[in-house]
């Protein structure tokens, strides 16, 4: 003891790295059993993208996407037919058990999303209210854009969570989004930044929002491998992935004055409504639907397959929904 003390003093360097070792070596060593440390994602931290867990035995650093599918470059399936009129700007389809990516094309490209916003909207209002909780509308709900898809609320007309999800994911009301957007976020500029933090944490860090519904704003964009990653985590909701399934809505909500409002609708998507039918081997279990002048036709679904295994599939800025569906079903027919 004496011989390394009297080295130390000597060597004031060595000294201050084994000091330094001692303070850190706690953070990461346990006395017994395993220790986790999670860090949320962050692209301005090369630490965040990393779960570290350490035992006794050994240390671990798990990867960020380790239970996720990674796109690097685009994986071409079978014959392209993305050209002419029926062409698009990106797809994706992922086994989302496997993690396997099937196709992509373009998958990292920005884009407008339109409707398909709806998914994370979806997401955030999950993740931070009950669904018993009581929205309110108030002025900001009163829009005017043509050809706006609405549910025609007025001020200080009142629903639950729980029916204004399936009216925003099954009928794509932009004014049911501001709805749940007020009263959850505060504001439509609140509730964004709870979208924007939520694609951050969930590694889709290409992707920026500015309101709950997708009605366009340059400066609101996403990918398609981002919205797998958001459609992903919404479908880690029972409620979510029940709802985008259904092919048909009843509800009533009540008006300011008291009387009951009768609403109806049918499911924007295309496969769930009877309209297009998948492969013999393929269920579409739901999706979200989106097309707007600027963004296109969009749809990020859900399907499975004979053995139960799960595939994410997503096309952006469809030239038409023809394209779009189309397309689709392409990508399930890779499937085997």
């Amino acid at each position: 003891m004496r011989c390394i003390s009297n080295f130390f003093r000597r060597n004031n360097i060595c000294r201050r790295r084994l000091l330094s070792i001692i303070t850190v070596l706690p953070l990461f060593l346990s006395a017994c059993g395993s220790k986790s440390f999670d860090y949320p994602f962050n692209i301005n931290n090369s630490q965040s993208a990393f779960r570290f867990e350490t035992s006794n035995a050994n240390d671990v650093a798990e990867s960020f996407a380790s239970d996720l599918a990674v796109v690097s470059e685009d994986v071409i399936a079978g014959e392209e037919v993305s050209t002419g009129e029926n062409s698009y700007a990106s797809a994706l389809l992922v086994n989302a058990d496997s993690n396997e990516v099937l196709y992509s094309k373009n998958a990292h490209a920005k884009l407008y999303p339109a409707s398909m916003t709806k998914v994370m909207t979806a997401l955030v209002a999950l993740e931070n209210c009950d669904k018993d909780k009581i929205l309110t509308a108030d002025m900001n709900c009163l829009i005017t854009e043509e050809g706006a898809q609405l549910a025609g609320l007025q001020v200080g007309d009142t629903m639950t969570l729980d029916q204004a999800l399936h009216i925003l994911l099954i009928y794509s009301a932009n004014d049911v989004a501001v709805m749940i957007a007020d009263n959850i976020g505060g504001s439509v500029d609140g509730f964004a930044d709870m979208m924007n933090a939520k694609a951050k944490e969930i590694g889709a860090t290409n992707t920026h929002f500015v309101n709950p519904h997708g009605l366009h704003d340059e400066n609101h964009y996403t990918t398609a491998y981002d919205m797998y990653l958001m459609f992903n985590a919404a479908c880690s909701y029972e409620e979510f992935t029940e709802i985008i399934n259904m092919s048909s809505y009843t509800t009533s909500y009540k008006h300011s004055s008291g009387a009951s409002a009768d609403f109806s609708c049918d499911n924007t998507n295309r496969f769930i409504n009877g309209k297009i039918y998948p492969p013999t081997n393929i269920t579409v279990m739901g999706g979200k639907t989106g097309t707007t002048l600027a963004a296109g036709a969009c749809l990020v679904m859900l399907s499975k397959d004979t053995k139960g295994a799960s595939y994410i599939s997503c096309v952006m800025k469809g030239t038409n929904i023809d394209a779009t569906y189309g397309k689709t079903k392409a990508m399930l027919e890779i499937i085997q």
